[in-house]
C-alpha cells in the first residue's frame, strides 16, 4: 500500500474499534482514559497506514500501539490515581458473587506491572496465542511466556492476601507447571 486509503481505514475502524477499545479499557481500566488510548493508538494507525504492507495486519499494528503507549503512560505517571468527591465502592456482602469476583479480579489485574498486564489482557482476554500475543508486544515468545507466569503467579498472591478461595481463578491458571 503506497497511498493513504481513508476509506479503507475508515472500513478498519468500524470493523475492529469495539475490540480494540476493549483492549485499550483493560489496559488502562478507566472509560474515558481508554478512549483517549483508542484514539491516539488510531491516529498512529492512520500515519502509519502507507507504510503497512498488509492491511491485514493494521490491528495488530493498532494493538501495539494501545500497549505501548499505555506503557509510556504509566511510566509517566500522568493517569496514575485520580482525586475522586465520591468513594468507590467496596464489594458489599449483598452483591451478587460473580460481581464480587470479577471486582477483585480486575483490582488485582490493575496492581500488576504494565507489561505484565499486557500478556494477561492479550493471551486471556484478548484470546491471542503466545506468538500472536508476542509480535503484538514486539518481544519473544519466552518473554510472553515468563510475563504471564510472573503476573498469574502475582495474581494468586493478591487474591490468597485477600481470603480469596481458589476458585476465583480458573483451576488450568492456578497449576505450576515446570
Amino acid at each position: 500500500m503506497t497511498r493513504r486509503d481513508p476509506a479503507a481505514f475508515a472500513e478498519f475502524v468500524a470493523a475492529r474499534s469495539a475490540a480494540l477499545h476493549r483492549t485499550a479499557y483493560l489496559m488502562v481500566g478507566d472509560r474515558q482514559l481508554s478512549q483517549d488510548l483508542l484514539q491516539e493508538a488510531l491516529t498512529k494507525t492512520y500515519v502509519a497506514w502507507p507504510r503497512l504492507r498488509d492491511p491485514g495486519k493494521a490491528e495488530a499494528y493498532t494493538r501495539k500501539a494501545i500497549v505501548t503507549t499505555a506503557i509510556s503512560w504509566y511510566r509517566r505517571r500522568s493517569w496514575g490515581e485520580r482525586p475522586s468527591d465520591a468513594v468507590p465502592d467496596r464489594t458489599r456482602p449483598s452483591h451478587d458473587e460473580d460481581v464480587a469476583t470479577r471486582a477483585l479480579l480486575w483490582h488485582a489485574l490493575q496492581q500488576l506491572p504494565p507489561r505484565q498486564r499486557a500478556a494477561i489482557v492479550l493471551r486471556y482476554y484478548e484470546d491471542l496465542t503466545e506468538a500472536q500475543t508476542a509480535q503484538v508486544l514486539g518481544i519473544a515468545t519466552g518473554t510472553v511466556k515468563s510475563q504471564v507466569s510472573a503476573g498469574l503467579s502475582k495474581l494468586r498472591d493478591h487474591l490468597g492476601a485477600h481470603g480469596s478461595d481458589a476458585s476465583v481463578l480458573p483451576l488450568h491458571l492456578l497449576e505450576v507447571i515446570r
